[in-house]
């Protein structure tokens, strides 16, 4: 799919909280002594202060801040992507909207679709600017990722998320070359209206779930493109697993070094619809001008949307603010597995 008027990126922000609770401690918990180490070594946890709308507000400034010569008024449409958003009934885009001068007149929603809800408001958002309907357009991706306590989603769930500033390709930081989206009804993982936590279906996670989506978007992507993977210097995948990654790049042909710069997860766990916009905006704090970037999303449900990037000479000049290696640095330890619980609300007293 491509737009009737080039788009790209003109700034991008990110937000992980400061808190991480190592898997050890979720283990000592729940699994028997001599079990298998979980695949993550630590995962990122929201304060008792934060939640989507604040985290989305955070991303957004500085997502905003590495373009300061933009109008905030200009952007014509806000989206937050999340599974995990603090009103059941209530928008999280309109006070993200208010709190960062974009309000009144601008579209504002929030987006679902599991894990890929952040890369859907992406599509949208360029959608939108391709169109010439608005002049710039917010696509955020963000979640306080929930588990069960005991369920295997407990040790990789973690917390955080990016926004992403899509304007006309000659303000970009990052062109975008191409898109598509590829979805099917594989319900995997889900959560009926009042439920507390997510169901997952086990052995559909991989195949045909994750595998089958990714696959199938990224190829075909590639061959809209007429590329393929060695044409790219980097690569971002969504995150449930390091070892998930792994397989879906070698089995596309992209390297481990060009996988390197995007794989957040093993330090801060699956943002459920934060991970893979969260990877994108890593590699943007590491990427040259010239160089391209290959992007797939994943969403149980399920889908995945497909991107190619283009990085401009722009990107240099665009990197001030905090970049997604601060917010991985800067962390505090929860070794009590009771606090964990109560900083993510598991105690229930009803």
């Amino acid at each position: 799919m491509k737009t009737a008027r080039a788009v790209g990126i003109g700034g991008y922000g990110a937000y992980v909280p400061r808190y991480r609770v190592p898997t050890a401690t979720i283990s000592a918990a729940w699994r028997p002594h001599g079990a298998t180490k979980p695949a993550v070594a630590e995962k990122s946890v929201p304060g008792a202060d934060e939640d989507v709308v604040t985290m989305a507000i955070e991303a957004g400034r500085t997502a905003l801040g590495r373009i300061p010569e933009l109008d905030p008024r200009t952007i014509g449409a806000v989206w937050v992507g999340s599974e995990s958003k603090p009103y059941a009934v209530k928008p999280s885009a309109t006070v993200v909207a208010e709190a960062l001068g974009i309000t009144p007149a601008t579209v504002a929603a929030d987006f679902e679709f599991a894990c890929k809800a952040g890369s859907e408001a992406m599509q949208t958002a360029v959608a939108f600017v391709g169109s010439g309907m608005t002049e710039a357009a917010l696509a955020i991706g963000m979640d306080t990722a929930q588990s069960r306590p005991g369920d295997a989603l407990e040790y990789t769930a973690g917390c955080g998320g990016a926004a992403h500033l899509f304007v006309p390709a000659d303000q970009a930081l990052a062109v975008v070359e191409g898109s598509v989206s590829y979805v099917t009804d594989t319900p995997d993982f889900f959560r009926r209206e009042g439920a507390a936590y997510p169901e997952h279906g086990s052995r559909f996670t991989g195949e045909p779930s994750y595998f089958e989506h990714t696959l199938a978007a990224s190829r075909r992507l590639l061959a809209e493109l007429g590329a393929q993977a060695g044409d790219f210097d980097h690569a971002v995948f969504h995150q449930p697993v390091p070892k998930f990654v792994v397989r879906a790049s070698e089995e596309l042909g992209f390297t481990a070094e060009q996988i390197r710069h995007g794989l957040v997860a093993p330090r801060m766990g699956n943002a459920y619809s934060g991970s893979s916009l969260l990877g994108l905006a890593a590699v943007l704090d590491q990427a040259r001008p010239g160089e391209r970037i290959f992007f797939c999303s994943y969403g149980s449900g399920a889908g995945s949307d497909a991107f190619a990037f283009h990085v401009t000479e722009r990107i240099d000049e665009r990197r001030q603010g905090a970049r997604v290696a601060d917010y991985l640095d800067r962390r505090r330890e929860i070794t009590d597995y009771g606090h964990y619980l109560r900083l993510r609300s598991k105690i229930r007293r009803d």
